[in-house]
């Protein structure tokens, strides 16, 4: 007993159609995926809260930078020093960011985020706590040493952090920076004020004002978490650690655009405060201008 088996051929598929197929799923897996943002409105509002808090260290540090220039004839006359000495403000608070760079990436790993946040800020108030009562000139300038370290580390840690944050990062950024540029424009409207007063010096108790309010609001805000821990409370995801062996320290001076970044904001960062520094001395000496 025989029985025939019928085949039926399957209906061949063009080949360009089978390419086709092939080249979309290829297309789709090359397209970005959105990373959908999962967030609560806590998490929001607890992210606000923390980069206006750190908008306060960068106001602190352009408001620093910004008082210097109107003091400087007041010191001057005051401490009866010529360019050369009282230069030595801006060399002594050179000399502190410096250190407090250095310094900032090695105790970051042992204390992390929030103890380092609230150890810079201590630096401000120290110094100007130093400042406020017109003491010896070798010790006012000294101070400039201990208030340059402590801006430096709350500069690195906010940059740092509002960086890492993956929402929109780039605007916090500027929002960041933008605090710094409000700082710079308003201390000089105050230290002008306090240059044309007998107590002169006085002006670093609001400086002292400014810094104590920023220490607590960052106390407040961060309470001394580590930086993991402050970006999962935001809805963020921790931040990546490398597997290097080599120190956290190596690694950053093996990566070439550090240097040319780090030039580049010796210069441009110089060259601002330099110039915001002697532009009330140019205008009274040269430009025959008043005190206020």
């Amino acid at each position: 007993m025989s029985s025939a088996v019928e085949l039926h051929s399957l209906p061949n598929e063009p080949s360009n159609s089978r390419l086709s197929r092939t080249e979309s799923k290829h297309a789709a897996d090359a397209l970005p995926v959105a990373v959908s943002d999962t967030r609560t409105q806590q998490h929001v509002f607890r992210e606000r809260i923390q980069v206006l808090a750190l908008c306060g260290c960068l106001f602190l540090a352009g408001w620093n930078d910004g008082t210097i220039g109107p003091l400087i004839p007041r010191i001057q006359n005051v401490y009866h020093v010529g360019f050369a000495v009282v230069s030595l403000i801006f060399v002594f608070a050179c000399v502190g960011f410096i250190a407090g760079a250095l310094i900032n990436v090695p105790l970051t790993d042992r204390l992390g985020f929030g103890k380092m946040l609230t150890l810079g800020s201590l630096g401000p108030i120290v110094a100007y706590s130093i400042q406020a009562p017109a003491p010896p000139f070798p010790l006012f300038i000294l101070s400039f040493v201990i208030n340059g370290v402590g801006i430096a580390i709350q500069g690195a840690q906010a940059n740092g952090y509002v960086a890492s944050l993956k929402h929109n990062s780039e605007i916090k950024i500027g929002l960041l920076h933008g605090a710094y540029g409000a700082g710079a424009l308003i201390s000089p409207l105050v230290a002008t004020q306090f240059s044309q007063l007998s107590r002169w010096s006085f002006h670093y108790l609001a400086s002292l004002g400014v810094a104590l309010a920023n220490a607590l609001v960052l106390l407040i805000v961060f309470r001394l978490k580590g930086q993991d821990e402050c970006l999962a409370s935001v809805g963020e995801a921790a931040g990546e650690t490398s597997p290097s062996e080599h120190s956290t320290f190596r690694q950053i001076l093996s990566t070439r655009a550090v240097h040319l970044l780090a030039f580049f904001i010796l210069v441009y960062v110089g060259v601002e405060v330099t110039i915001g520094g002697w532009i009330v001395t140019y205008i009274i000496d040269v430009r025959g201008g008043g005190p206020s």
